[in-house]
Order: C-alpha cells, then structure tokens, then sequence
C-alpha cells in the first residue's frame, strides 16, 4: 500500500490508517491479539496507528504499548498519531465534576508525556488537538505545540474536527504548519466536502484524514440512504470483486484531496482485506452515482 505525504511536512502516513479507537472494546483484548492486529496491518502496508489518550476509556494507549514493549521494532515500521484535550468523565478521574476541553499548555505536556509512556515510544509522529476549545488561548496553545516539534517529541502537528477559522486561528500564532485536519466523512456524512472546510484545507496545505468513513457501520444498517446504496454496491461488488465497506472506503480515496481514511474494525478477516480497497477504481460518474445515491437526490 502506498504512503502519501501529509501537509507541508517530510511526514508520510499510510493511504489507509489504522484506529485503535475500539481497541479495548473487543472480546479479546489479550496481548497475542492485539498483535496479531498489528501485525495483519504492517503485512499489507498499513503502517500508520491513530490513537487518542482517552480512547477505550484511557486504555488503549496501553494495550497498544504493550506489544511495542515486548517488540520494540516494531516501532521502526511505523507511524503513531495521538490526541489530546477531552477530558472525560471517568472513574480514573474522580475530581472531574464535568467533562470540557483543555488546551492548556501543562495539560498538552503532560498528555503527551504519558502517551508516550503508554506506547513506549520517544516521539510521536503526529499529534492533533482532538476538539475545538472555545476556551482556547491560541497563543498559549501554539506555543505549548511548536515546542513538541522543537523538544523532538512530535514531529508534525495537525487538529481534528477543526472549522476553517478555529484551525487558522491556531495557525495564526504557531511558527511551525499544521499538516492535518482529521473529520467525520462518509456517504452518510458528506458535509465537509459541501461546507467549505475541505477547500480550505487544500487551499492552507492541509492533508484531510476520514474518521468513521463507514459512518459507525451506520452504511450497512437498513436505511432509505442504505436501500439505494445497496444495488450500486452490488453492481461495483460483482465488476471489481470487492465488498460494500471497500468501495465506500475507495469512494474517499478516489477523491483529489488525498483524503485518509481511518478505519477501526476489530475483525481481524476485514483488517487483512482491506490492501483490495487501493485496487478498486471510481470514476467520476461513479463517484457522483454513489453521492446520489447517499444523498437522495441528484446534484443542483
């Protein structure tokens, strides 16, 4: 599978990213499991792993970390993003009397630093604050980033679920690029490609990463978006000899803007098929039939 190189940056990440997001939600969350994941990603090129410090509850981090212990070459072969500034209501943190967001300097450091010590590692290849803080002060917050970049901890730095003015805002006082934008996109979730914040994010040099790109599996439940997709997608299955969940994923890799995908099955038999997704060719015409389809209606 081929890496595509991220923002403004000398980063490359994978086409397709793998998310640890359900990590601690399978049934089996035992070491030789949670390597055996690993593993049927790095054999087809799916080098990169996003995580965030409060996925699976604060423990993700951890299982992942684990196998990087017991192997730490692992580590070598690939590319670990992680996230900060929800703090969660959690049992782990039994002050909290409500969950925000914190883009403090000291919550970043200290974030950062136990991530790292989750996933015994030195550095991060990508950080993203996780949220828009509508406490932020982006001069603190642009300081407290640039000098993970500088301390060599992170490499590059990106945001997640950012509107156009909350990511300049941060850009504005940072010295060092922002390369990544991470958003809900899908069929079923389609407004970033409407709202003007997939353009922006070309026209600041910004590489735009797909969380939940089979909308939660929401594709594949009965819905009239669903009833419609179904034929197309049987059609597309039986020409190129492929399953619905990897043409909606080609869909978001067919478009121009580089978009990355970042899947998070927990069934070990769909993460080794998806190196097919790559192979699967959308056209234009076909592009738009599938929006058509999702959306219910044909375009204006």
């Amino acid at each position: 599978m081929n890496k595509v190189s991220v923002g403004q940056s000398d980063l490359q990440l994978s086409r397709l990213v793998y998310g640890v997001w359900r990590l601690a939600d399978a049934s089996d969350v035992s070491h030789a499991h949670v390597r055996e994941k690993v593993d049927a990603c790095l054999d087809q090129g799916i080098t990169t792993f996003d995580h965030a410090d409060i996925y699976g509850d604060y423990e993700c981090e951890k299982l992942f970390g684990q196998v990087l212990a017991t192997d730490p070459s692992l580590r070598t072969r690939m590319e670990i993003i992680s996230k900060c500034d929800i703090a969660l209501m959690s049992d782990k943190f039994s002050d909290r009397r409500v969950k925000y967001y914190d883009t403090s300097a000291q919550y970043i450091q200290k974030s950062v630093e136990q991530s790292l010590k989750n996933l015994h590692t030195d550095y991060l290849d990508l950080f993203l604050i996780h949220r828009p803080d509508p406490f932020m002060d982006a001069a603190e917050t642009a300081k407290a980033l640039d000098s993970l970049i500088d301390s060599g901890k992170v490499r590059a730095i990106g945001v997640s679920n950012f509107s156009v003015w909350d990511w300049r805002l941060l850009q504005s006082q940072m010295k060092h690029r922002l390369v990544v934008n991470q958003v809900e996109m899908s069929l079923l979730q389609r407004d970033e490609f409407t709202n003007g914040n997939l353009s922006a994010m070309q026209i600041d040099g910004m590489t735009p990463m797909a969380w939940s790109p089979l909308a939660g599996g929401a594709l594949f439940a009965q819905s009239p978006e669903t009833a419609r997709l179904a034929p197309i997608f049987a059609r597309m299955a039986d020409m190129q000899n492929c399953t619905p969940d990897q043409i909606a994923l080609a869909w978001l890799l067919a478009h121009p803007a580089n978009i990355i995908p970042v899947v998070g099955t927990n069934n070990i038999d769909r993460i080794k098929a998806l190196e097919q997704v790559s192979s699967i060719n959308i056209d234009r015409e076909t592009w738009f039939e599938l929006w058509t389809a999702a959306a219910g209606q044909e375009v204006a």
